[in-house]
């Protein structure tokens, strides 16, 4: 198809890339849900941390990167997109195909690997990105801003895993964050960001009957969970927050509030309790939803909710009056704190 075409059809483009990763995911999740049970590749809850209580295969992560590394391969190779304009795009494949491989190492290796060899790789992948370009761009000097990259992406990779301790939790404000950065991006025409957004929650959104289902039930595992992380990172880094007031730039925070939240919540209580942050509890907020009476499906539901809430303030924010934005921050970071608070004073050990 000539050139022309492609460019005055983005949207169309997005859909197609969207609906292929969604029913890549679909027939893919079936496949290494067999691969896992064949090969034992399966999470026992044999631990007090497990919140599961059947053993249940967990290479859904697998099959949510394949079909997200599949689609953005075919777009890059088949789209007529000037070379310069979707060079991004293999800076989150490559950097992509390394957190892939750390998963699926992590996953599959008895005993997992530690945090420290993880941490290493993470800050490797996150380097790949500064080489194509997606970085951090508002902080001078360029060696803090490359610093800073490598922190953030590390910091939302690990936040998505910690997060992923109940069916459709991670995956789905996963799905919701994507179309978020897809939003904010569509005015400034990123290409790569719009692309790789919709690719990213179409392969989440393939995957998730399956995490939800009873008879045909995966888990994404380490393997999804800091893939998820680590696209979402690099999408974060490739949108404008700006154009209106330096304040937006907090819009990534808010858009991926849940799972960083969570991590500082869960961070501040096994420091309270004398526990390493990096060891596991079940200090989660959702587990201290459920001990209050909240079924897991109303949980999911309003952390959902609550990220569409947030992912809607980040919208605003990049849009509205900066003296309008500040005393939205602030009323956000107040009800967060209050919020952990109450969370805190549930006795999630009894």
């Amino acid at each position: 198809m000539p050139e022309k075409f492609f460019i005055q059809s983005q949207p169309l483009l997005y859909l197609g890339g969207f609906v292929c990763a969604f029913l890549a995911s679909l027939a893919l999740c079936p496949i290494f849900r067999l691969v896992a049970l064949k090969f034992g590749v399966i999470d026992h809850p044999s631990t007090a941390i497990k919140t599961h209580r059947e053993p249940t295969p967990y290479l859904g992560g697998a099959a949510i990167a394949l079909s997200f590394i599949i689609t953005l391969a075919l777009v890059r190779t088949f789209s007529s997109y000037p070379s310069g304009t979707l060079r991004s795009l293999w800076g989150i494949l490559y950097g992509g195909t390394l957190v892939l491989i750390l998963g699926l190492t992590d996953d599959t290796v008895s005993g997992g690997l530690s945090f420290k060899e993880k941490f290493v790789v993470q800050f490797i992948a996150g380097a790949i990105l500064l080489f194509y370009d997606i970085q951090v761009n508002f902080v001078h000097p360029r060696w803090l801003a490359f610093f800073l990259t490598v922190v953030w992406v590390t910091g939302v990779m690990n936040s998505l895993n910690i997060i992923d301790i109940m069916d459709g939790l991670a995956g789905g404000i996963a799905v919701v964050a994507a179309l978020a950065f897809l939003f904010i991006s569509l005015p400034t025409e990123q290409v790569y960001v719009n692309m790789t957004a919709v690719v990213l929650a179409g392969s989440v959104l393939g995957f998730l009957p399956y995490n939800l289902s009873k008879k045909r039930k995966m888990f994404m595992g380490d393997t999804g969970s800091l893939f998820i992380g680590f696209v979402l990172a690099a999408l974060s880094l490739g949108t404008e927050y700006s154009t209106e007031h330096n304040a937006g730039i907090i819009a990534p925070i808010l858009i991926l509030g849940v799972p960083i939240y969570d991590t500082f919540f869960v961070a501040w209580l096994r420091y309270r309790k004398g526990k390493s942050p990096f060891m596991g509890s079940k200090d989660h907020f959702a587990l201290r939803l459920e001990k209050m009476g909240f079924t897991r499906h109303q949980i999911v539901s309003i952390a959902v909710g609550v990220t569409v809430t947030l992912s809607f303030a980040a919208w605003l924010t990049t849009r509205i009056w900066f003296w309008y934005a500040v005393p939205l921050y602030a009323l956000i970071f107040t009800l967060s704190y209050f919020v952990g608070v109450w969370l805190a004073k549930v006795d999630i050990e009894k």
